[in-house]
């Protein structure tokens, strides 16, 4: 059984499916129809809801996509849907921002935007400080009506609220440890016992991607982990000149360390995906699924990250980038799981530059992602790291681009030999995204960016 509180109730949840999602559960068990299904991906918005959870004393809350939410992620926790903000029939103030200014249109995707910025009018995670047009950007509008939503959103700014009632709700529901077909461990130590016992089960942090397989694919998923309530797998430090981000860390969690290493890398993660999907994703598991298409790992790579995998209680580190061997093949062992990743902090010298490119600017898969760590000394090339995601079915080195620059003057010259040097790198596939001519070509403009473009961190 599962617990989770609804506008203060708890709502109990007897042998949840343990693929079922929140969505489906929300529409068809529970009737509140005003959570609706978009493009049940996590793409579109229209499923947002508000989740909560205990954070010490405090309720923490983030927007979240329900349609690619898995029941029992739900347990422990508060949700709050659109119908939960106007109990009693009064609107609440950002409902009644979007019915003066005439924020909805057709109407199908105004609940979802509603949440959103509910959830910024309350300071949820990952809203802190960023425009209103950034916290929508995981929500769509079919009608191009976001004039009056943005509008509508400003005009709720974050203001304080009391969570103690539901607070010590939280504090009175026991989490559920296991269920049919699915474990929830609350300790590292608690899963890699369970790993060891089930090695063939799948792990979930935040089934951004996971969530697609049952919701487009069908896909039985079978024994199923959801680690998405181990505490120490959320742990971000930074000490002795190394940032270690915790397996269990989201993007969102993530992304003021990440920025304070680099602001390519705050950037890069304020474009994967929307905000809803930042506040599930996580770091460490978008590097254990292996896409050849992931933002993050080029940009790891680049900057010389370390990976630490660990199986019962041993634990083994390898650079990031020798743990994609081939497409859809990672080097890790039956039973064993991603920990955590180690970042070091970049030298003084080093300069950085990190671009993504996508048909969409914002909630888009990069076409190519290239990420750039280049050392210079005194007008030398002293050291070259440069990476790729979609050019290869691994993200990837430029190895051959890296030699054409590493000891040599800086100069276009040699930015133009290394542009050229990519051929020998990269045998890129043709897809939706781009043909391999665009994504070659596009990545060795790429890097003569980094001599021809005015606001080019490497322009000297």
């Amino acid at each position: 059984m599962i617990r989770f509180l609804l506008d203060g109730e708890v709502i109990e949840v007897e042998d949840p499916d343990p693929t079922g999602t929140v969505l489906d559960h929300l529409r068809y068990t529970l009737r509140r129809t005003g959570t609706k299904e978009g493009c049940a991906e996590g793409d579109c918005g229209a499923c947002t809801v508000v989740l909560g959870e205990l954070d010490g004393e405090a309720v923490k809350w983030r927007a979240v996509n329900a349609c690619i939410l898995f029941l029992p992620m739900l347990d422990g926790k508060a949700l709050k849907t659109v119908e939960s903000l106007s109990r009693g029939g009064a609107l609440h103030p950002v409902q009644q921002a979007m019915a003066d200014g005439h924020g909805s249109q057709c109407g199908f995707c105004t609940p979802g935007f509603v949440m959103s910025l509910y959830a910024r009018s309350i300071g949820a995670v990952g809203t802190e400080g960023i425009p209103v047009k950034d916290v929508i950007a995981g929500n769509l509008c079919r009608c191009t009506g976001y004039g009056p939503i943005l509008d509508a959103g400003e005009a709720n700014p974050p203001g304080p609220t009391d969570d103690s009632e539901i607070a010590a709700l939280l504090r009175t529901i026991a989490p559920a440890r296991a269920g049919r077909g699915w474990f929830a461990p609350r300790t590292s130590d608690e899963l890699a016992a369970l790993l060891i016992e089930h090695p063939e089960a799948l792990i979930v942090a935040g089934a951004t991607d996971v969530g697609l397989w049952v919701t487009k694919g069908l896909k039985d998923l079978g024994t199923t982990i959801f680690i998405g309530d181990i505490a120490d797998l959320k742990r971000v430090e930074d000490a002795q000149g190394v940032l270690t981000i915790g397996a269990g860390v989201r993007y969102s969690e993530a992304k003021e360390a990440l920025a304070r290493l680099h602001p390519d890398l705050g950037e890069l993660v304020r474009r994967i995906g929307g905000l809803q999907v930042r506040n599930a994703g996580t770091i460490g598991g978008n590097i254990a699924n292996g896409s050849p298409i992931a933002d993050m790992p080029p940009a790891l790579i680049a900057l010389g990250a370390e990976l630490v995998l660990r199986k019962g209680s041993e634990r083994r580190f390898m650079p990031l980038e020798r743990f994609f061997l081939s497409y859809g093949k990672q080097d890790r062992q039956p039973g064993e799981f991603v920990e955590s990743v180690r970042i070091p902090r970049p030298a003084p010298d080093t300069r950085i530059r990190i671009v993504k490119l996508s048909k969409r600017f914002d909630s888009d898969i990069s076409s190519v992602c290239g990420a750039f760590a280049i050392r210079l000394e005194n007008g030398h090339i002293r050291e070259a790291r440069i990476a790729f995601g979609g050019m290869a079915g691994i993200p990837a080195r430029a190895r051959a681009c890296e030699a054409a620059l590493t000891g040599k003057p800086w100069s276009e010259a040699v930015v133009e030999a290394a542009a050229e040097a990519l051929a020998q790198d990269y045998q890129p596939l043709s897809d939706l995204r781009g043909s391999a001519e665009y994504r070659l070509a596009a990545a060795a403009n790429l890097v003569r960016g980094l001599w021809l473009e005015p606001e080019s961190l490497l322009d000297v």
